[in-house]
């Protein structure tokens, strides 16, 4: 692993607080912590840049699972300042993981997400 590779780590345990982030605050400051003001985040189902449409993606996805947590799914593959990821979301009743993606981040000098690419893996049928 790079020697630079626990920066990258770092920045995957900020993305998920932010992504598990349960009440407004919580999620504002998280958003704030881990992206930058103009960071962006894509997958096949959102285009958004910026911390105020980052928490609504954010916010959508509890509101479509409550109850789920988004969990790191194997190890952080990193580089230079960009890595890659899987994770589930998880339901926390009964630990069933209807969705799986990887995700791909790019960082900024000082830790903080630029852009991610999202990739969904496993999606429910019908969502």
């Amino acid at each position: 692993m790079p020697a630079n590779a626990d920066r990258h780590v770092t920045a995957v345990a900020r993305y998920f607080e932010a992504w598990n982030a349960t009440g407004p605050e919580e999620l504002t400051n998280a958003v704030a912590a881990t992206w930058t003001e103009d960071g962006t985040y894509t997958d096949p189902l959102a285009d958004v840049r910026g911390h105020a449409q980052l928490a609504a993606v954010i916010s959508a996805a509890h509101e479509q699972f409550p109850g789920f947590a988004f969990r790191l799914t194997g190890s952080v593959d990193s580089h230079h300042d960009t890595a890659r990821f899987s994770w589930e979301l998880v339901s926390e009743a009964d630990g069933a993981a209807p969705v799986a993606g990887s995700d791909v981040i790019t960082l900024d000098a000082e830790g903080r997400i630029t852009s991610v690419l999202g990739f969904l893996d496993r999606v429910p049928a019908g969502a």
